[in-house]
């Protein structure tokens, strides 16, 4: 009997919206939690508001595909082919692969 194991992938960063879309971003972004959390792959999604307006998005997927499938989906790819329109500057954002174990259920 063969058994692979799929090492999770983590993508995590800062955004910081224009002053005059803060409202609207953050709007966005929230209506994605729930929508997105029930997703097949998803392992966590997480956003959270910084005392200085920027806005730390924190995700785990199963896998590459996953998260591509997730990035192709109408409302975020909308957000993202528009990124600039919303936010100051690119994204902090990080992707990594994660190295310590992620909890089975």
């Amino acid at each position: 009997m063969t058994t692979t194991t799929q090492t999770p992938l983590s993508l995590y960063g800062f955004l910081r919206p224009k002053p005059d879309r803060a409202d609207e971003v953050r709007q966005l972004l929230s209506a994605l939690v729930e929508p997105t959390r029930q997703e097949k792959g998803n392992l966590q999604y997480h956003l959270h508001e910084h005392e200085d307006g920027r806005l730390f998005l924190y995700e785990v997927w199963r896998t590459q595909e996953d998260l591509d499938r997730h990035n192709a989906r109408p409302p975020l790819r909308d957000f993202l082919t528009n990124l600039l329109d919303y936010l100051e500057e690119l994204p902090e954002g990080y992707f990594n692969t994660m190295i310590s174990d992620y909890p089975q259920p």
